[in-house]
């Protein structure tokens, strides 16, 4: 089921735009279980909203006092069938698994877009879009140089981040981080790993910002399109795709592929302006 619903936080008068739907949750015995919500929490989309703040913070910005919301801003995720007129673009994607007839025709202001795939997507629908690409997840290092790890800090020989759909079959391992967990936890562990192996695509963007190995296996639910939509945008070849982590494990040259994202364009786009 494609989930339509997204959460917006505000820093200041602009609604940064993440997917963090609320879900079922359940409380108590077997028999008297009492139904709740939750947010799905999953790390890689919280990450927007961080990465929009510590960029303002970067060059000086400090958050406007509250006031109603002049702009929506959608940045990492693959967010844009909840664009609406006059949003503004800084890094996100489409989504495979949405059907083309939920993208709405509205007028984007595109500052960058995480890669060609989603800019030919835009401009086949009459969008301005720039050649700056990049999921703005990649300046993690660079805005939060706290998560890297020092020359003492033990290193896993490799962890496992699924994709959220993917989790349950790969939870037993004690290598797996459950993308659920606290941002700065998957972050700081994925950091700290030698190799990572991932069917979560922050999973594998957040390896190779931080110099790790990563090496993608096959996502049960996901389309190929995000994750070569990233490859490609990241100024780089194709990741190769393994349908498991047994044959991934036999391919030890796996992971290490030509890297080459243009940060300084992808951060000189960033939309101070609506601020």
């Amino acid at each position: 089921m494609i989930d339509e619903l997204v959460d917006a936080e505000v820093p200041g008068p602009v609604a940064v735009l993440h997917w963090n739907p609320h879900r079922p949750r359940f409380r108590g015995r077997v028999g008297r279980r009492l139904p709740l919500t939750a947010p799905v929490g999953n790390f890689g989309d919280l990450l927007g909203p961080e990465i929009v703040r510590r960029m303002r913070v970067l060059h000086g910005g400090a958050d406007a006092p509250a006031r109603p919301q002049a702009a929506r801003l959608l940045s990492v995720g693959s967010i844009l069938h909840f664009a609406r007129d006059g949003d503004v673009v800084w890094g996100s994607g489409v989504n495979g698994r949405i059907p083309l007839d939920q993208y709405e025709d509205v007028r984007l202001d595109v500052r960058a877009v995480r890669g060609p795939r989603t800019a030919a997507f835009l401009a086949e629908r009459g969008a301005a879009v720039p050649s700056v690409f990049g999921d703005p997840a990649l300046l993690v290092p660079r805005l939060m140089p706290e998560l890297a790890p020092g020359p003492a800090a033990a290193r896993d020989d490799y962890v496992i981040v699924p994709n959220l759909h993917d989790h349950a079959a790969v939870a037993r391992d004690r290598r797996t981080i459950d993308p659920r967990s606290p941002w700065r936890q998957v972050v700081g562990r994925i950091a700290r790993a030698r190799a990572v192996y991932a069917s979560s695509l922050h999973g594998l963007v957040i390896a190779e910002a931080f110099g790790v190995p990563a090496v993608r296996i096959a996502a049960r639910l996901e389309q190929d399109l995000k994750y070569e939509d990233y490859a490609l945008g990241s100024g780089g070849d194709l990741l190769p795709v393994f349908p498991d982590l047994p044959t991934a494990f036999a391919h030890p040259r796996a992971g290490r592929r030509d890297f080459a994202p243009d940060l300084e364009k992808l951060m000189e786009a960033f939309p101070h302006d609506l601020w």
